[in-house]
């Protein structure tokens, strides 16, 4: 079963009925022609025809055509009925898959990712769907049906029929030799060209800002003349040939041929005059196809490109949960041995961490770049499952609490804050849908938020995106709200001041002091002013924790930290600790 087929399952009834219409709706299409063709011959044979039988060739010609007319209809309706619900039934299953995916799982790949997968990939199997099975099922078998008729006429003129179909289809199949090839170079140049337009529009400000305005488009112009030149390689090589390909079938060339070619058997007595009326009507559907051939491939290739994706995406593996969840017994987080690896690397992001984090105090995690700080932190709301080692949170594993229990347990506040396009309750509320106005409200106040949001002319039904924009402090404030309303007893914050100005910063410390009332905090931090009054200091260096103490005992130890704190003049901050 190929990845199109297995695509389609859900709607392989309802689409193979739709086939069936158009099918017979392809044949009684040819119907009609061959009535006109039988009327014609009849009125002009050398004996009279009796007038029944012409009246029932117009009756049963008019029959068909009617019947083609609703069996084509039916068809149609059907596969927009089949694509309509095979979208729906895709874009829940990929949802529902992907809600099951590790939370890491996205941070290593884009939305535009997620994004043409539920919308580009699935929309991309309408015409698929839609349209292509009934067009492919029609050029095939409307053909076959005016072969087998015209054959019944003369047999010798039907094969000559089939001279033209024959060349174009091998000219086509020359036309489109090594085409794999050329059409993913065609794909690279307009990535390229895309590339180059995305640099352009990116960098023209900072480019022309030193004078430079010129080179700001030259990856562009670069692109689009290499892309000029790869395609009009490609269309010298095969324009002749595809040309070819579409002349042999052209309809006046084979009437030309079958009309010549019939005289000649006329003329020699080998057939009939009125033989040369049915070739003359339904000789050219014999090549038709070959005039559309070109676009079903392109759309089947299509399709079966997108069917791909959808399916790669639906077997990206999901995070096991528990038959039988666990449930915490008090709110200690504890790390032992704790090692980590991602997905297609070499080395550990991290390696023998041991941990404790006891509930009311703040523990946070320093150190340089790329260090793991931020990867260490994620692995508490399990957005990564350990490669070594274990996480436990009221001495129970993380991999052992299903997911309610999971999140209701740990919340997180990190630096880059997704607010959905729905209204600003909501999303304080997400983490708690059913509460109450009153507390969506107090939740804000807390979070230094509550002001900005009046400010706004709907308040709390404004539409972020719609009648709302924030800050990135603010959203940071939001953010911090809806952790507050969730109010989990363990809290991961991963540098929440990292997007805010002075009195943003100011702000959020404060919105920070009521989250951090009677929880356990895991703090991210790169301001080491931000953290100085933290209970535990925890320096991170290359995946190891290398330093650990409050911020006192490290000045002293003279190390990274001490290190890290003079070089951010840390002198000067002392005093502006994280609020407790």
């Amino acid at each position: 079963m190929n990845t199109v087929t297995r695509v389609l399952a859900p709607v392989r009834g309802t689409l193979a009925a739709a086939v069936a219409l158009q099918a017979l709706g392809s044949v009684a299409g040819v119907a009609p022609f061959v009535a006109v063709a039988e009327i014609g011959r009849a009125l002009l044979a050398p004996e009279p025809v009796a007038s029944d039988r012409i009246w029932l060739l117009v009756g049963l010609g008019a029959g068909a055509a009617v019947l083609a007319l609703i069996a084509t209809t039916l068809a149609t309706t059907l596969t927009h009925l089949a694509d309509n619900r095979l979208q729906l039934l895709l874009r829940r299953r990929i949802a529902g898959h992907l809600a099951r995916v590790s939370p890491g799982w996205f941070s290593a790949r884009s939305s535009g990712h997620v994004s043409k997968a539920l919308q580009d990939d699935v929309h991309s199997l309408h015409y698929l769907v839609g349209h292509t099975l009934l067009d492919v099922t029609a050029v095939l078998v409307t053909p076959l049906a005016a072969l087998v008729y015209l054959a019944a006429v003369d047999w010798r003129l039907a094969l000559l029929a089939l001279v033209p179909l024959v060349a174009g289809a091998l000219l086509f199949r020359k036309a489109m030799s090594g085409a794999g090839p050329l059409m993913a170079e065609y794909g690279r140049a307009q990535t390229e060209i895309n590339a180059g337009i995305v640099e352009f529009v990116d960098g023209i400000a900072v480019v022309k800002t030193f004078g430079r305005g010129r080179s700001a488009h030259r990856r562009f112009v670069a692109a689009c003349d290499a892309f000029h030149d790869f395609f009009a390689s490609w269309q010298r090589r095969t324009t002749s040939v595809t040309t070819a390909s579409q002349l042999v079938v052209t309809p006046s060339l084979v009437l030309l041929l079958l009309l010549g070619a019939g005289t000649v058997l006329v003329v020699a007595g080998w057939t009939p005059a009125t033989a040369l009326i049915p070739f003359a009507l339904l000789g050219p559907a014999i090549v038709a196809p070959m005039g559309a051939v070109g676009p079903r491939i392109q759309a089947l290739r299509g399709g079966t490109a997108a069917a791909a994706s959808i399916e790669a995406l639906l077997a990206e593996p999901v995070q096991p949960q528990p038959a039988v969840g666990g449930e915490p017994e008090g709110t200690t987080v504890t790390l032992h041995d704790v090692a980590f690896r991602y997905p297609g690397t070499e080395s550990d992001a991290l390696a023998g961490v041991d941990l404790e984090l006891r509930p009311g105090t703040v523990t946070a995690l320093v150190g340089p770049s790329g260090a793991g700080k931020t990867t260490l932190a994620t692995l508490v709301p399990r957005f990564h499952d350990v490669t070594g080692g274990a996480i436990r949170i009221g001495g129970v594993d993380v991999r052992e609490l299903d997911a309610r229990t999971l999140y209701r347990s740990v919340g997180f506040v990190f630096q880059d804050t997704t607010l959905l396009r729905t209204s600003v309750a909501d999303n304080i509320a997400l983490g708690r849908p059913g509460a109450a106005r009153e507390e969506i409200v107090d939740a804000a106040r807390a979070a230094r938020i509550h002001e900005r949001i009046l400010a706004l002319g709907r308040g709390y039904d404004a539409v972020v995106g719609e009648d709302a924009e924030f800050s990135g402090g603010e959203r940071q404030r939001l953010s911090i709200a809806r952790a507050l309303l969730a109010d989990t007893p363990v809290l991961v914050l991963d540098e929440a001041t990292a997007f805010a100005d002075p009195e943003s910063e100011a702000a959020i410390c404060d919105a920070l002091s009521e989250l951090a009332v009677g929880r356990t905090l895991l703090v991210v931090a790169h301001r080491l002013h931000t953290v100085a009054g933290a209970d535990e200091i925890v320096v991170l260096e290359s995946g190891r924790v290398t330093e650990q103490g409050r911020h006192d005992e490290l000045l002293a130890l003279g190390g990274r930290y001490a290190r890290m704190w003079a070089a951010q003049d840390g002198t000067v901050l002392a005093g502006q600790g994280v609020p407790r």
